[in-house]
């Protein structure tokens, strides 16, 4: 049977090279996470100050991975960028 895998929420404060990102917990810990492979694949992009959610192993404390970023507050009229007007010939 597979270890159980631990589960938190922070927030990420600094985007690394090679899809990794320095998350600070709301625990308080400060860890390494890379992005699972479900949002990868569905292309869900996360930017610095994100709210996250990490999946750890209880062997090693320091990295995990993000299997949710959070919606924002904003509501949807913030978050979208402008639409684009077509152009036609």
């Amino acid at each position: 049977m597979k270890e159980e895998l631990i589960q938190f929420e922070g927030l990420v404060t600094e985007i690394l090279p090679e899809a990794r990102y320095r998350v600070q917990l709301d625990v308080g810990h400060q860890i390494i996470a890379y992005t699972a492979g479900k949002m990868k694949k569905h292309r869900i992009k996360t930017l610095a100050g994100d709210r996250v959610t990490v999946e750890m192993s209880p062997y090693d404390l320091e990295r995990g991975r993000v299997i949710f970023r959070h919606k924002d507050e904003r509501g949807p009229m913030g978050s979208r960028p402008p639409a684009r007007k077509f152009f036609r010939r």
